[in-house]
């Protein structure tokens, strides 16, 4: 989804099993009806055109908005998950975002 873009955040992800995986932000966004931060992420190189699991997650960014692992939270609520996935949909629809 990126070049090797400096102005793209990434996160470092560590699954059950202590394994490493870089990811790239997607994008951020609130939600005023669940009152939170959401954050989804892409894994690092991944091209325009490759199917990738997006991970979505609730995050508590800082002063800056800067996350670290720490601060992202699973997302447990189906309801929240369908919000998440409908603005997640939008996003990938509009073909502004990938210019």
């Amino acid at each position: 989804m990126a070049q090797d873009n400096p102005e793209i955040e990434k996160i470092t992800l560590v699954d059950e099993n202590g394994d490493e995986s870089l990811y790239e932000v997607l994008f951020t966004f609130h939600s005023e009806q669940y009152d939170r931060d959401y954050i989804l992420l892409v894994p690092e190189g991944a091209e325009e055109d490759q199917e990738v699991d997006v991970q979505a997650y609730i995050f508590k960014p800082d002063e800056n908005g800067a996350a670290q692992e720490d601060d992202l939270l699973p997302i447990e609520d189906d309801e929240e998950w369908d919000m998440v996935e409908e603005v997640l949909n939008t996003f990938l629809d509009d073909d502004n975002n990938f210019n």
